[in-house]
């Protein structure tokens, strides 16, 4: 059986070979990615939550009174399946919505006690990861590897990230590309 390529990928050209160090690092993403998200999943599993009901929650701990519109922009969600997280979180009593203070038709989002708690012991678990490694990895790892997943994310919402983080603008040549 032979994969085909994307529907709507653009064709690779055959001059394009792809280096065994280039894949080695697809793979240690994918591994280290498994691990991270591992020390979470163990804990929402507790609860019968997933990973969506993580990155949701995360955001709203991270930013209270947040738009239902803003949580659909940063995590590039459909409504339908914020929808189905946030149900479900509303009714385990960790996040609670109301209206906004201008248009009562936003709904704003902020977490309860019981959200905060839970959000605490995932930080917790992915911090010791995020220490251990950034201790194992030597001086200056910690802005490199900054840089490195700023540079992995697309240029279109880079911008967007980096306000949203509060990160310093990354620099940029002259053509005003990233530059890593």
């Amino acid at each position: 059986m032979t994969a085909s390529a994307a529907p709507n990928a653009p064709p690779v050209a055959a001059a394009e070979e792809v280096s065994p160090e280039a894949v080695q690092l697809i793979e240690l993403l994918f591994f280290a990615y498994r691990d991270f998200t591992g020390d979470a999943d163990a804990i929402l599993a507790e609860f019968g939550y997933g990973r969506a009901h993580h990155r949701v929650l995360h955001f709203i701990t991270r930013y209270p009174g947040l738009r239902v519109a803003d949580i659909l922009l940063i995590l590039n969600i459909t409504k339908q399946s914020l929808a189905r997280v946030l149900r479900q979180l509303v009714e385990g009593g960790l996040v609670v919505q109301s209206a906004g203070d201008t248009d009562r038709r936003e709904r704003r989002l902020h977490v309860t006690a019981a959200g905060k708690a839970l959000m605490r012991r995932l930080v917790d678990a992915q911090t010791r990861r995020i220490r251990r490694a950034t201790g194992l990895s030597g001086t200056g790892a910690e802005a490199a590897i900054r840089r490195f997943l700023s540079a992995m994310i697309e240029p279109e919402t880079r911008a967007m990230v980096t306000a949203l983080l509060d990160l310093p603008d990354p620099p940029k040549d002259l053509n005003g590309e990233f530059q890593p």
